[in-house]
């Protein structure tokens, strides 16, 4: 059993931080892949440039310092345009809402190509078929295509929360109290950093594992079950 020396509240309150700012970081992360993937898929070349840039461009940039250009480059922009109201005090953008930005955008650039590759696996006779029958190419694509497009991207997205999960532990360099910077402060006062390390170890391994078992249980949901008459 290790013994956490009466920091073991610290690290479930970072633990909670942890969990909140994947989970929100994923949502938004969701959105921008559909967002991205749709655009990759128009047919207007505007929007697929837009895409393609902004899927090479964030791929290309380590997610630390994306976490540092919205921190640091936010502060400055709410500064400059505080300024123009003559307000001259240090604005400092809130880590949270920094690394929401920073995990989500990272997120958001890597499910574009699964959603997008998940898009091309359905047949184009059921876009087709539905506009045969007289609904708008909106209408298929929410009622018969991002059905199947879910079954088919569940595994890619599973293993991309994961490393989301893992990621979060980069905002702590901006100051939020996550796992590593809660054992970071248990650590300042008891010297003994192997301890806490592994106890924040242990705990990412604990939320991957769940993870993991979340991912698999979505994806039996997901997939028909297919019955045999014997």
């Amino acid at each position: 059993m290790i013994d956490l020396h009466g920091f073991g509240h610290l690290l479930l309150a970072g633990t909670w931080v942890t969990v909140k700012l994947a989970l929100v970081s994923l949502s938004l992360g969701l959105v921008f892949g559909l967002l991205g993937a749709a655009a990759k898929l128009s047919e207007y070349k505007v929007l697929r440039a837009i895409a393609t840039t902004y899927t090479t461009l964030i791929r290309g940039i380590p997610e630390l310092l994306i976490v540092f250009a919205i921190y640091f480059g936010g502060s400055a922009l709410v500064m400059g345009f505080a300024s123009m109201f003559g307000y001259d005090e240090y604005i400092e953008v809130n880590p949270f809402m920094a690394g929401v930005a920073a995990l989500s955008i990272a997120f958001g650039a890597y499910a574009t190509e699964v959603f997008r590759m998940a898009i091309l696996s359905i047949p184009q006779g059921q876009w087709e078929s539905a506009q045969a029958l007289g609904m708008t190419r909106g209408k298929t694509f929410f009622r018969i295509i991002l059905p199947q497009v879910w079954r088919v991207a569940l595994p890619g997205l599973g293993n991309l929360f994961q490393v989301l999960l893992k990621d979060t532990a980069l905002v702590s360099v901006v100051g939020l109290q996550d796992i590593i910077r809660q054992a970071t402060t248990a650590i300042s006062s008891t010297k003994e950093p192997f301890t806490f390390y592994l106890a924040a170890a242990c705990i990412y391994l604990i939320l991957t594992a769940i993870a993991t078992a979340g991912t698999l249980w979505m994806e039996r949901a997901c997939t028909p079950q297919l019955r045999y008459k014997g």
